[in-house]
């Protein structure tokens, strides 16, 4: 699940011209370590949403990378 979430959150950053992430981990930002403005975090919420089949965003703003791993199914690849 890790590595589907890194791959879609650096799809995200591909499309802004921005290095890819090497890693993740839970403590992440998504704005200030990210780097996702309101635009990006709208394109990660369609493709997680796409992959997973959850929206992470239902239930408010997430703020970091655990929040948003704290949302997808445990059994998600």
């Amino acid at each position: 699940m890790e590595d589907t979430l890194l791959a879609i959150i650096n799809e995200v950053r591909a499309n802004k011209q921005q290095e890819p992430l090497a890693t993740l981990s839970p403590e992440l930002r998504l704005h200030r370590d990210v780097g996702f403005e309101s635009l990006d975090l709208a394109e990660l919420t369609v493709r997680i949403e796409a992959r997973f089949g959850v929206d992470v965003f239902a239930d408010g703003v997430v703020h970091t990378v655990g929040e948003v791993q704290a949302k997808l199914p445990c059994s998600a690849p």
